[in-house]
């Protein structure tokens, strides 16, 4: 017999969607997959928490997430719908069959120099799109980043957002905030937002960025602490270690694009995600390790990459000089 939730979720949905079953719990939400009938594709259907709905505008909260889904970019998972279900509030999107960042991290604990600057290119290129368009995160971590075929794609794009801005009152609000439903996670969080800062904006998320990009490189995160206080604490004045400490082999250009999305005061971080992305796109090689045939790696010197660049510009000089003797 089908719980009493996923029984309202079905009913609510009517023939548009059959839901199959129910995946490993969201943070804040309910996870089912379900299947859209009339386009034979798979959806995530994530239903909110009936004491965080209770405190909600069901209409408010629908146009925000209808705000969030006019989202659309290669590495974006985007909103399909939003509905009610009985006393729950619920939104759709595409089902990604991959792994998550976290689930990658833990397996590979320090990644790929190379992964790692085509994860942060792709992620920040992902962030930067939806800054233009006036949309912020607020809760990105490894757990909000997938896989699809390779590429690195992030969801919950505006939740958070459709959540504290549909709080019914004050009074409403102050509960979402201590509960941590609209504070985003502790371990990823910026300063200003864990102040509550009422000006939070996209460097927030850029924040957050350096934070998941320095784990990706030295296999832990600059902070951490036995409560989500304390970690809140460290990130408001501690000073994380440098990444030349903890990894030697990270390219110094990468290192300290890190460092900076890691400033405390948000005026000091790169102005934007798609700078960001610029600087991950042409992060040079030096450092990365080679494993070589036969065994062993090999360091490749900071001279390498600008010498390919070099032989390629030759090249293709010399191959332009004979097209134009041959004209």
């Amino acid at each position: 017999m089908q719980p009493l939730l996923e029984q309202e979720l079905q009913g609510a949905l009517g023939a548009a969607y059959t839901i199959e079953r129910e995946l490993p719990r969201g943070g804040m939400s309910r996870v089912f997959l379900a299947n859209e009938n009339a386009l034979g594709r798979k959806v995530v259907i994530k239903v909110l928490a009936p004491e965080l709905a209770a405190t909600l505008s069901s209409e408010r909260f629908k146009r925000e997430i209808m705000l969030a889904a006019r989202l659309q970019h290669p590495h974006i998972v985007p909103l399909l719908h939003a509905g009610q279900a009985g006393g729950s509030l619920y939104y759709t999107m595409p089902f990604v069959d991959g792994e998550s960042l976290r689930d990658r991290m833990s397996r590979e604990r320090q990644m790929n120099i190379a992964d790692v600057s085509r994860i942060l290119e792709e992620v920040a290129s992902a962030l930067g799109y939806a800054h233009e368009q006036g949309v912020v995160h607020r809760d990105m971590k490894p757990e909000n980043v997938l896989f699809f075929h390779g590429q690195a794609v992030v969801l919950d794009f505006g939740i958070a957002k459709a959540v504290s801005a549909s709080a019914t009152n004050d009074e409403a609000a102050g509960r979402i905030t201590q509960r941590g439903m609209s504070l985003g996670t502790p371990m990823y969080i910026a300063p200003e937002q864990a102040a509550g800062d009422p000006d939070l904006d996209h460097r927030a998320d850029i924040y957050a960025l350096g934070v998941v990009t320095y784990e990706m490189l030295c296999g832990h995160p600059p902070f951490s602490g036995r409560s989500p206080q304390q970690v809140m604490a460290a990130h408001a004045t501690q000073k994380p270690e440098p990444i030349s400490r903890r990894r030697h082999d990270t390219p110094n250009e990468l290192a300290a694009v890190v460092m900076r999305c890691l400033e405390k005061r948000p005026a000091d971080r790169p102005a934007s995600a798609m700078e960001i992305a610029r600087m991950a796109a042409v992060t040079p090689m030096e450092g990365t390790r080679v494993v070589m045939p036969g065994g062993g790696t090999w360091r490749i010197p900071a001279w390498v990459p600008w010498a390919i660049a070099g032989a390629a510009t030759i090249l293709a000089l010399g191959l332009a000089v004979k097209l134009a003797s041959k004209g």
